[in-house]
């Protein structure tokens, strides 16, 4: 017998413990035949065993290899394959060594006789909490084709979402890197070249150029630490960011920030939205499919926000009510929320007010694109033109003495 960590959902409310069973599989089975909505099940070994179980579980898939597996799975079972014989196609033609390797894991445990959910539980680095709940659902309805259909689904529209804010941000991220070396260039290595004129000439510098050249030397001097120094303090930010306090203030004054502050809360809302719709469509209970909605949200005080609701749900005050009052979400997805609760309809509804708010995060993002562009190239060319401008004045004044 092998000592193992849980963490589960039992009736909305979170739960961790540690129980014995011969593997992963049997430790899920048991927990799912209390009643509890398992969550994650890790071996809760020390010592030696922690290492063979990082150097063991190192292989993992990516975002896009999740999806496209998942795809692939959707198909080959909706066309009539069995389960076992999917996945072993699967592990021959595995894009990747560490794809197949993960895919082999998974078919030993269901061919074993762990059900498809259970085998995923043991790789939690590959299948995070809500695709392993999804997966359980679709078991438990008898539809897992359709299960994981959707499921690919899901992946592809996040994968979508991502790509397209990472793409619009590459174009203004360039722009800024050129206009830093530009500046720092002319700085550092341009108008130091015309001193030596001025110097032997006995001409005072005017007082913009000698500005400009303190700021070079300063630059010069100081650059290297400038920079070694941000990347440590990068990294300290981030270790002081894992701590809760921090990070709910740091999120807080993200929120609060005009125009980025509009744009996060319409990704909070399509992603708190996708998920509790999929969920919810799956057959997954509401106190449930919170709680595990609330674990995707990367926003700490959206995360409160979840939580507040799913007791307000509860207790029967209602979910749309309570996360209205938080602040955090939209108004059109709050009252989307609201019909679905009052027509019985919430995941339905909740997943048109997905489409809504990703569509409405595209706009906006492609909205600050347009204005960042031009402002970026403004900039650029009014601090090119200023230093150009005091290098002319500069040598104005030395040929006024010539003459």
């Amino acid at each position: 017998m092998t000592s193992f960590r849980y963490r589960a959902l039992n009736a909305g409310v979170l739960e961790r413990g540690v129980l014995d069973a011969t593997d992963a599989a049997a430790a899920a089975a048991g927990l799912q035949r209390r009643g509890l909505l398992v969550l994650g099940v890790t071996p809760a070994a020390q010592g030696l065993g922690i290492l063979h179980m990082q150097i063991g579980g190192a292989a993992k898939l990516s975002r896009t290899e999740l999806a496209d597996l998942t795809r692939e799975l959707a198909t080959m079972l909706a066309a009539g394959q069995d389960l076992d014989r999917a996945l072993r196609f699967m592990v021959e033609e595995a894009p990747s060594r560490n794809a197949g390797i993960v895919l082999g894991r998974i078919r030993d445990q269901v061919r074993d006789g762990a059900p498809l959910a259970a085998a995923l539980l043991t790789e939690p680095a590959s299948f995070p909490r809500l695709y392993v709940g999804l997966v359980r659902a679709g078991e438990a309805g008898g539809d897992l084709p359709v299960t994981l259909e959707r499921i690919a689904l899901l992946l592809e529209r996040q994968r979508s979402l991502t790509a397209t804010i990472q793409a619009a941000m590459i174009y203004p991220a360039v722009l800024v890197i050129a206009a830093m070396g530009s500046i720092f260039l002319l700085l550092t290595q341009v108008l130091p070249q015309f001193v030596p004129l001025f110097a032997q000439n006995g001409v005072a510098l005017p007082a913009s150029t000698a500005f400009l050249l303190a700021v070079g030397q300063a630059c010069g001097t100081f650059g290297l630490p400038a920079l070694v120094l941000s990347v440590v303090g990068g990294v300290a930010l981030a270790a002081l960011l894992r701590r809760p306090g921090p990070r709910r203030t740091a999120d807080r004054m993200l929120l609060s920030v005009p125009i980025v502050g509009g744009i996060m809360k319409e990704i909070l809302a399509a992603r708190f939205a996708r998920t509790l719709g999929m969920l919810l469509i799956n057959g997954v209970p509401l106190l449930a499919a919170l709680g595990i909605t609330e674990e995707v949200l990367g926003n700490l005080l959206a995360r409160d926000a979840v939580s507040d609701a799913a007791r307000s749900a509860k207790s029967g005050g209602g979910l749309a009510k309570a996360l209205a009052k938080s602040a955090i979400f939209p108004t059109r997805l709050v009252h989307l929320l609201k019909l679905g609760e009052d027509t019985a309809q919430l995941g339905p509804l909740a997943l048109r007010a997905a489409d809504i708010h990703e569509e409405g995060t595209r706009l906006a993002v492609q909205r600050v694109v347009a204005l960042l562009v031009p402002a970026i190239t403004i900039f650029m060319g009014a601090a090119v033109a200023g230093i150009v401008s005091s290098l002319l004045l500069a040598m104005l004044s030395l040929n006024d003495i010539a003459q």
